[in-house]
């Protein structure tokens, strides 16, 4: 994730992430590095990160998601936004994406893994809060 400062000085520090699903409907999750300084360091999230000086969320994410993983979609659907309240204390908008390929192939630029996870194993993973809220939110809706 890019600009990943765990305190963030501005109130309207921006970020944005990506749910990526797959055919299988099982969900693309990343696991961060464990680094001292980083916002949720080892755990599973999605792809994504922090908006730069200027830049809306779906420029963000496009960015994001070629500069971490080389990966491109071109049906980024936007959700809803949740604050990074324990973490980096961002705005972050949330976006929705479909994606086929084999994980195992991306450019891994940032982070330890990719791997896309049925819904049901997600509760055995380690997820930040906001980030799990995101994706309940999405697969409720999905299934509604």
């Amino acid at each position: 994730m890019h600009q990943d400062a765990t305190v963030e000085s501005s109130a309207t520090a921006r970020g944005a992430v990506a749910i990526i699903a797959n055919r299988r409907s099982e969900l693309l999750l990343h696991l961060r590095d464990d680094l001292p300084g980083i916002a949720w360091p080892d755990h599973w999230s999605v792809l994504g990160g922090g908006c730069d000086p200027g830049e809306d969320p779906r420029t963000a994410i496009v960015r994001e998601l070629d500069e971490e993983a080389g990966l491109a979609v071109d049906d980024l659907i936007e959700l809803f936004e949740i604050r990074d309240e324990h973490g980096s204390g961002q705005l972050i908008t949330f976006f929705a994406a479909f994606w086929d390929g084999d994980e195992t192939t991306l450019p891994l630029a940032e982070g330890v893994k990719l791997q896309f996870f049925a819904p049901e194993d997600l509760e055995i993973r380690t997820i930040p809060p906001f980030i799990r809220d995101g994706i309940n939110r999405y697969l409720a809706a999905r299934l509604a």
